[in-house]
């Protein structure tokens, strides 16, 4: 057992071991876990939460570490998630053994982790929402939190950023993909990554009209911008952060920042009582009131809906 009061002093204090070690009882969900959550819970609220997502190819982790590099120009401490597919052997990171974002490495004002979805759909890892928590309580200005690439339903990443960037590319198709349900409704701000392709301007200008035609906005809401990139060079990236602090000024000057922040607690709150429950559940496969149940409604005296719900007061009894 490791003392958590010790490990968030220290995370405080920018020692990245530490940061990791809080970050590894997030994921092995460790008994220490509500201590740790209890301990972080009055030091967070400070970060500004960034997701990037997009199709695979349009370069997510090169525009992550281009980012990195703007936000550190302005002296500011950046953490950065990149949420990785599972491998199906060990359910660990299949993709966080590469070196990710190599120049960022030594710099003590970043922290970078792999995490693994663990076969978790959305596009990011369960433990994502605590993660970032920790990077929060560590004293990090801003989290970018990079998405695995796996389509449309990344769209998840909306409901644990502030902001959300969607990336797409010239000649990958990405102007339809993007016309598909959940992707033109998540995005605050589009980037169109590798403008020095062919097609980079027919990208944006088919992006500008389809978000167009999804409008439904009113006098002072946001409209979403597009920058145009080539993050490999690290050009367009001050736009892209001017970009992102806009967002984040509109949502300060009209409670929309603290809106989206409640939303995503709710969220998180909602998902470990069902998780709970859940494995509560779980351990009554064999156990004489499931069975009992399961006779009745085989009997027709029950049906399935008025089975779950008397299972379900029994067990917030109990």
């Amino acid at each position: 057992m490791q003392d958590v009061s010790t490990l968030v002093a220290q995370a405080r204090e920018g020692r990245p071991r530490a940061v990791a070690r809080l970050i590894s009882l997030v994921e092995g969900a460790s008994p220490q876990l509500r201590e740790v959550m209890a301990a972080l819970a009055p030091l967070t609220g400070g970060a500004y939460v960034v997701g990037l997502t997009g199709s695979p190819g349009v370069g997510k982790s090169t525009s992550t570490s281009a980012l990195v590099t703007a936000y550190r120009k302005q002296g500011k401490r950046v953490g950065v998630l990149a949420v990785d597919p599972s491998s199906p052997f060990s359910g660990g990171a299949l993709l966080g053994d590469r070196v990710r974002m190599s120049e960022h490495a030594s710099d003590p004002g970043v922290y970078i982790r792999s995490m693994a979805t663990r076969g978790h759909l959305g596009g990011l890892a369960w433990a994502a929402p605590q993660a970032i928590r920790v990077l929060d309580a560590a004293g990090c200005d801003v989290i970018l939190v990079e998405t695995v690439g796996v389509g449309q339903s990344e769209v998840e990443i909306a409901s644990q950023a502030d902001t959300s960037v969607v990336l797409l590319a010239p000649g990958m198709g990405d102007g339809i993909q993007a016309a598909k349900a959940g992707i033109l409704e998540i995005g605050d701000v589009y980037v169109v990554n590798k403008a020095d392709r062919d097609g980079a301007d027919a990208t944006a200008r088919e992006l500008n009209h389809m978000l167009g035609l999804g409008e439904s906005r009113g006098p002072g809401d946001w409209r979403p911008p597009i920058v145009k990139t080539v993050a490999a060079r690290g050009e367009g990236m001050d736009e892209v952060v001017e970009a992102l602090e806009k967002h984040r000024a509109w949502m300060e000057e009209r409670g929309v920042l603290t809106e989206r922040r409640a939303s995503r607690a709710a969220r998180e709150v909602e998902t470990i009582a069902v998780t709970a429950l859940r494995e509560r559940i779980g351990d009554l496969h064999g156990d004489r009131r499931l069975g009992a149940l399961a006779e009745r409604i085989v009997a027709g005296e029950l049906d399935p809906y008025r089975a779950a719900d008397e299972l379900v007061a029994g067990l917030t009894e109990g």
